[in-house]
């Protein structure tokens, strides 16, 4: 089974949607983070959980 790792995001309401999706593609693009999980307030703001996989490196034994 795979792990993860979370991290979580406030999107102000001020902010516009255009604003939040290039601030989620750079997420994406250069810290490999996907979409996890997006709530929206009645405020219009936002939280947005991002995950990444935690990739183990496994030791060799000689």
């Amino acid at each position: 089974m795979p792990e993860y790792e979370f991290r979580d995001l406030y999107v102000p309401r001020g902010v516009s949607r255009r604003a939040a999706t290039q601030l989620l593609t750079d997420h994406a693009e250069y810290g490999h983070w996907e979409l996890d999980r997006t709530r929206l307030y009645p405020d219009g703001s936002r939280r947005v959980r991002l995950r990444r996989r935690i990739i183990r490196q496994l030791r060799a034994t000689w």
